[in-house]
């Protein structure tokens, strides 16, 4: 039996959040732990009790911005942002956690989780938003690129 590392682990669990997203452009997850618990989960998408884009369209789409632009001309929140809210909606705290998104944080959720006093980021896939780079290297925040782990071999 192979037992997937913790970082395996958290990001495959970010990964199957993802796959609850309703975003038309792009599907992303994130899971806050602190000492190896789940504490919140969050993916990207339109407002609790709001259509969803695949139902009103996407005005990102349907305005050509490009991606790492204009981020508040979008219906969805972001899953970082609902991680976050999560949090705060069921009074958990969130201090000195790491969290795990399958996207590297625009700007704006790089702020949020700065002041959310996150302590490490733990992503998967590269985004391009270089004020977010500068934000979270002045910050001090921890920020990893998550890489698999080879294979267990037979030799």
């Amino acid at each position: 039996m192979v037992r997937p590392d913790n970082d395996t682990y958290f990001m495959r669990m970010a990964e199957l959040v993802a796959t609850r997203s309703t975003c038309l452009r792009r599907n992303v997850g994130a899971v806050v732990v602190k000492e190896k618990r789940v504490l919140t989960t969050g993916y990207n998408g339109a407002p609790k009790g709001l259509r969803h884009c695949a139902e009103v369209g996407c005005v990102r789409l349907q305005n050509h911005i490009a991606s790492g632009t204009r981020h508040e001309l979008c219906r969805g929140v972001h899953a970082e942002q609902n991680a976050v809210i999560q949090a705060a909606y069921f009074g958990v705290s969130i201090k000195d956690s790491t969290i795990y998104t399958t996207n590297y944080p625009c700007v704006m959720c790089a702020k949020i989780l700065v002041n959310a006093g996150i302590k490490e980021i733990v992503y998967e896939e590269e985004y391009i938003d270089e004020l977010s780079r500068k934000v979270l290297d002045e910050s001090g925040v921890t920020v990893r690129r998550y890489v698999p782990a080879a294979p267990p071999t037979d030799e």
